[in-house]
């Protein structure tokens, strides 16, 4: 079954999310390939938003998931919190654009 995603390509439903899906999104998304730098930001990205309910800011980012926000800014172009969010298959974080 297909995943939905809402108009801005976010995934409506968290649970439809696989590492394959994040392949996909990322690719779509102009990420070749997802390292292990990208993956300890989408595992921390989705960890504090099923925890939490909602997905950590750019800032919590660069400071709670190891990877520094210079780095997150390399990894994630155009926007490293709404870009792992999406890749994440989470919600896009409150205050992105």
């Amino acid at each position: 079954m297909p995943a939905t995603v809402d108009a801005e390509g976010f995934l409506t439903d968290p649970a439809q999310w696989d590492e394959g899906l994040a392949e996909e999104i990322a690719h779509e998304n102009g990420i070749p390939e997802l390292t292990p730098r990208h993956w300890q930001v989408l595992r921390y990205m989705r960890e504090t938003y099923l925890t939490t309910g909602s997905a950590p800011t750019i800032r919590t980012l660069g400071k709670a998931s190891g990877v520094p926000i210079k780095e997150l800014y390399e990894l994630f172009p155009k926007g490293p919190a709404k870009l792992a969010a999406k890749v994440a298959g989470i919600p896009k974080p409150r205050g992105c654009i």
